[in-house]
This record gives C-alpha cells, structure tokens and sequence, in this order.
C-alpha cells in the first residue's frame, strides 16, 4: 500500500466511524488522480467549477456521486443540472429558484444545502441564521418542485485555533438543530451538516458533520 493509500484509508476510516461520508475534492486534480481514488473505493467527489465538473462527468464513471462545493452563479446552474448529486452552497433564495428551475428542465429532484457564514473571514460566502428563516419564510410561501433543501453548510476559519473552529462548527450545528426543530421536524430528507476539510476535518466530526470535504490531505 503506497503512503497516499494509506492516508485515504485512514480518512475513510475515521470518516465512516463517525457516521459521515467524505467528498475527495478533485477540483484541479487530472481524471488520472480522480481514478485512482475510484479504484480504492471512493465514489463521492466534489469540484467548485462547473465547465471542469462537466468535462469530468463526461470522461469518467458514471457511478460517482458529484458534488458541486463552490459559489454557483446562476447561470451556470443549468450546466451541472442533468447529473449533481448534491449542490453544497445555496447561498441565496434566487439561486435556489434557478435550480428548481433546472431541476424541473431535466425531470429530476437536487437536494441542497444552505450555506451559512461562520468563519471570521468576510470574503466567504453564506446566510446568517435570520436570512435563513427569510429564505425559508419565502419558500413555505412558494413551495419548490424540484429542489429540496438537504441540511446545512459552512467552512470555518482558516486558523490554527482549534477551540475557534470548533466554536465555528457548533454553531452551525446549532443552526442546523434548530431549522429541523422548527422548520424541517417532519422532512426526513433534512438531514445533512457538510462541515470540515483537510486542515480541520476532525474536529468536524465531533461535531456532527455527515459530510467532510477533504483535498490536498488526499491528493498532495
């Protein structure tokens, strides 16, 4: 076993223990590096691009799940509509419209998750827990056809603090508790925190995350 099957094996391994799935994040990877990942097991992989997540849709196999982990624009939404598996960063009620949209063109249900802002940086993207409640308050006004909302997501700090990440993950899992006590109590399909990758991952987990988006830990 080389040494970078070993670290996936060790990822998968802490990942699955703690209930969640890991998302290999092959954005600039080669369809080379992607399969190699493919032929140890791993069949969930997320890119934040989408001409790059057509191209490798079209050339690889078609049982991996894609994810599409980055800030979508609207009009791009129609391009990665026919086969995501699950949009990670709804930041907007106007682009989670266009999905909808798309997603009725092409006769299919996209789940996705509200990305909220938790980190200190200000250049992230994401909802505070108010603008959520709007969004939401919209949509039980206008329901979706096409789209589901699937849970939550955010990205901590870039920071060495452990005890600020894991200050950052708990609230999102407290926004998460929250949206399914009072809005999603009877939606089985709310059920997903994306939260921590290659530098923070662990400490994801003891938070509750289902979906950890590692990268350079997997592929470097």
């Amino acid at each position: 076993m080389s040494d970078r099957e070993g670290i996936y094996q060790a990822v998968i391994k802490e990942t699955k223990a703690a209930g969640a799935t890991l998302v290999a994040v092959s954005k600039q990877r080669s369809q080379d590096q992607i399969m190699e990942l493919y032929n140890w097991g791993q069949r969930d992989f997320g890119e934040n691009r989408d001409a790059e997540l057509v191209e490798k849709y079209h050339a690889l196999p078609k049982d991996i799940r894609w994810h599409f982990i980055g800030h979508l624009q609207r009009n791009k939404v129609k391009n990665i509509a026919p086969f995501v598996t699950l949009i990670h960063a709804v930041d907007s009620l106007r682009l989670l419209r266009e999905i909808d949209k798309q997603a009725k063109v092409f006769d299919r249900t996209i789940p996705t998750l509200l990305q909220f802002h938790i980190a200190e940086e200000e250049s992230k993207y994401g909802l505070d827990l108010q603008g959520a409640k709007e969004l939401l308050q919209a949509v039980k006004e206008e329901p979706l056809s096409h789209a589901r909302i699937a849970g939550v997501m955010g990205m901590a700090t870039y920071t060495d603090n452990d005890e600020q990440i894991a200050g950052e993950f708990v609230s999102l899992s407290d926004a998460f508790g929250l949206l399914q006590r009072q809005v999603f109590f009877d939606d089985e399909h709310f059920k997903e925190i994306s939260m921590g990758m290659s530098g923070d991952y662990p400490i994801a987990l003891e938070h509750g995350s289902t979906l950890v988006r590692v990268g350079s830990l997997l592929f470097n």
